[in-house]
């Protein structure tokens, strides 16, 4: 697959997850999807079995979108740069459900092979995720 393909392949990925399509999971991750940086959260299977499980925790839990802000890409990498943003609907593991309007970045790299998404690496800003469901209290200065 030429560069630009990868690149598109990332971002059909965030569609199908800003859609609840589950099921595009098939055509484009790999069954022995490696994800390096999981959910804080245990007990999924792994691959794409187990993405497919957390995608639909997050799905009830938070729905909402990925706005891919930029996208580099060399051989077969691409690196994304997200803002994610969701509303905290439903009971994430061990986090009732608060009601409350999440929005956080991310950067991520996939690996392809063979057309579909083979690894992932990502750094999330889990922090600030944990202090919006009032998990974690806010540091510094309140907003006024």
């Amino acid at each position: 697959m030429s560069i630009e393909e990868n690149k598109q392949l990332v971002r059909r990925f965030y569609a199908a997850i800003d859609n609840g399509d589950v099921d595009a999971f098939d055509d484009l991750v790999a069954e022995d999807y490696l994800d390096h940086s999981p959910p804080p959260f245990p007990g999924f299977s792994a691959g794409r079995a187990g993405l497919k499980e957390i995608f639909q925790v997050f799905w009830e839990a938070t729905p909402g979108t990925h706005e891919i802000q930029d996208q580099v890409a060399e051989g077969d990498k691409v690196a994304t740069r997200l803002l994610c943003r969701g509303t905290h609907e439903g009971d994430l593991p061990g986090i009732p459900a608060t009601g409350n309007h999440v929005e956080i970045t991310a950067t991520v790299i996939h690996r392809i092979e063979n057309g579909k998404l083979a690894e992932k690496w990502a750094d999330k800003d889990v922090l600030r995720f944990l202090q919006q469901l009032g998990v974690v209290p806010s540091l510094g200065i309140p907003n006024e």
